[in-house]
């Protein structure tokens, strides 16, 4: 049970899970692996704490599909419900799409329904199918700065200037999601 505890916080869920054996029931305990996982599944949408602020960092580690095609990490503005019209009016502060078979790391941002121009160039293509994986995306006053596997992998500076506003994180794709904090 404290083991199931602390995965738990460690991936910051911030509905409580509460012990209840009133029942008799001992189907209502705290969660498991299982159910951990089942809260991690891809597609993924969740609420980032305060939003964002220099200083904060977000750490998704994962395993990239044996056979993948691309996945998409997404900083947002505003609680979506995965509504397809809201989506399309949703601010992205920070849209991290990697392409496999062209071996691309894309980001871009979109502001007032208007995309941004989509930043390409990096040093190496830091993916491998069937591996794991950690993204760090550090927030500081003017970027975003991303690590990939501990090494920095380039900035993207800030479409969007009221960082608290950025509270929600969304991940789709060829991956599967183990940590997230």
């Amino acid at each position: 049970m404290a083991v199931a505890s602390m995965e738990k916080d460690a991936i910051n869920i911030e509905d409580d899970l509460h012990l209840n054996n009133s029942f008799g029931d001992s189907g209502l305990i705290s969660p498991d692996k299982e159910d951990i996982s089942r809260i991690l599944t891809v597609p993924f949408s969740g609420r980032i704490r305060g939003g964002m602020r220099p200083g904060k960092k977000i750490i998704i580690m994962g395993i990239i599909d044996p056979e993948p095609d691309s996945f998409d990490i997404s900083l947002t503005c505003g609680h979506n419900e995965e509504k397809d019209d809201e989506e399309k009016l949703t601010d992205v502060a920070l849209k991290l799409s990697a392409r496999f078979t062209e071996r691309q790391f894309l980001r871009n941002a979109r502001l007032s329904g208007k995309w941004s121009e989509e930043e390409a160039p990096i040093a190496y293509f830091p993916f491998i199918p069937d591996q794991p994986f950690r993204i760090e995306i550090h927030c500081e006053h003017q970027r975003f700065r991303i690590f990939v596997d501990g090494h920095q992998l380039f900035d993207f500076y800030h479409k969007i200037k009221s960082l608290t506003a950025i509270n929600m994180i969304r991940i789709v794709g060829s991956l599967q999601i183990t940590k997230l904090g």
